[in-house]
């Protein structure tokens, strides 16, 4: 897992790290231990130590490691899923309690970010582009449903050549533009999350990599060097849990998830975006990029069936890029990384109680940015003995993987190399 330390990312060099958090020793007595110091762990952490209780983080490397702190940081409105689908899956007034939920962890993330003054760059705006004409009507069509069913007016469909002037390339037919969606720095608010967690009273151990859990009335969580027994246990690693928890393994498959960021363009961002919204494309296998602070375009495709990259990122990440924006054929990639995120075969998360006293959240499938801190909060409620928004989630249907760990890779690299051929026709 070597591949995946933060010094090959842009954040990592735009945010330098704090210094380290020491690992677990000994034996250590908790409310709750947690596994994994990311948006949803770290958030946890947050509330239950506002709420008077001991919470135990344990990070088997360093904090943000995983997917929260190399991610593309765009903030799309909603859960996984548009609204058609949940309303079919879930029924009318849960599809409507799914979508107040994540508008509530739209206020929540931008409360956090306030309260605890995290400097991540948060911008507001973000553009769905659609690289097929037929695509199109559905977008503008999905624009209106939300702001007739759902009070949403805040999703303006876009012309073909009206997304042009926002977005200068030729390889997409129209679109929308959410003024309410973003995208920020996630690493930044990784750390600033930790340090809000931390300054409530949460304990943080870095290089704490869990190697069993044992369940029971106070499950316990070992390491190389230590343990920590609880009253519950909260599983919070999206897509590296590599292990300890079998259930969710079964249910939550690892992809590597690949991004560049250009040398500093200057003028000639102006070339490629027209203002400071993200951009997300309709393919399965899915495009994204968005301006940095400083000038550069960020940009996110191409996915790998791993947890070990291959060996250069760049080129992988360059093809995407020079299909979309060729006028930047002769821009040098500058950083190029990837991460490890969490999928399930349904692309909803997976939010369940897998053992006694063990609850997990995992397999945001690329919403992690958005979701993440809420069901952190959501997990810390349930272990206080409110269910109202875990019992929600739970009821989204997430079948395990067919064969289980053993086959779900197999099987995975078939069903995304389908849609990434269907994609290109």
């Amino acid at each position: 897992m070597a591949d995946f330390l933060p010094a090959r990312s842009y954040y990592a060099a735009a945010n330098p790290a704090p210094a380290s958090r020491p690992p677990l020793e000994g034996a250590v007595r908790a409310d709750v231990a947690i596994i994994g110091a990311g948006f949803t762990g770290l958030s946890a952490a947050l509330h239950l130590a506002g709420a008077g209780l001991k919470a135990v983080v344990l990070e088997q490397a360093r904090i943000g490691w995983g997917a929260s702190g190399r991610n593309g940081g765009q903030l799309h409105t909603g859960q996984r899923h548009d609204q058609d689908e949940l309303e079919r899956v879930v029924g009318l007034d849960d599809a409507h309690k799914l979508w107040d939920m994540a508008e509530d962890a739209k206020a929540l993330l931008r409360g956090l970010i306030d309260q605890h003054d995290i400097a991540c760059s948060l911008e507001t705006g973000l553009i769905h582009v659609d690289h097929k004409p037929a695509f199109v009507r559905h977008s503008h069509a999905y624009a209106e449903k939300l702001a007739r069913d759902y009070d949403y007016p805040h999703v303006e469909p876009l012309s073909r050549e009206e997304l042009y002037e926002l977005v200068k390339s030729e390889g997409y037919h129209g679109g929308s533009i959410d003024r309410r969606g973003g995208h920020l720095d996630p690493l930044a608010l990784a750390y600033g999350l930790a340090r809000a967690a931390e300054t409530a009273g949460a304990t943080i151990h870095e290089g704490a990599r869990v190697r069993r859990l044992t369940g029971g009335a106070r499950p316990t969580l070992e390491t190389e060097r230590g343990e920590v027994s609880a009253e519950a246990v909260l599983i919070c690693t999206d897509g590296l849990l590599e292990g300890v928890e079998a259930t969710v393994e079964s249910h939550v498959m690892p992809i590597a998830n690949h991004i560049a960021t250009t040398a500093p363009l200057g003028e000639r961002l102006n070339d490629v975006l027209a203002s400071r919204a993200a951009v997300s494309d309709s393919r399965f296998v899915v495009r994204y990029f968005r301006p940095t602070p400083d000038g550069r375009l960020l940009f996110g495709g191409g996915e790998t069936y791993s947890t070990t990259l291959p060996p250069d990122v760049a080129p992988i990440v360059r093809r995407h890029l020079l299909e979309v924006f060729p006028q930047l054929a002769d821009v040098p990639i500058e950083h190029a990384w990837g991460g490890v995120l969490g999928v399930t075969p349904t692309r909803q998360p997976f939010v369940r109680s897998v053992a006694r006293n063990v609850f997990a959240a995992a397999g945001y499938s690329g919403q992690g940015v958005l979701l993440a801190p809420m069901f952190g909060r959501i997990l810390a409620e349930a272990v206080q003995g409110r269910f109202e928004g875990f019992d929600l989630l739970s009821q989204l249907p997430v079948p395990s993987f067919p064969g289980g760990t053993w086959l779900r890779k197999p099987i995975l690299v078939a069903a995304m190399s389908y849609f990434a051929l269907r994609d290109r026709l």
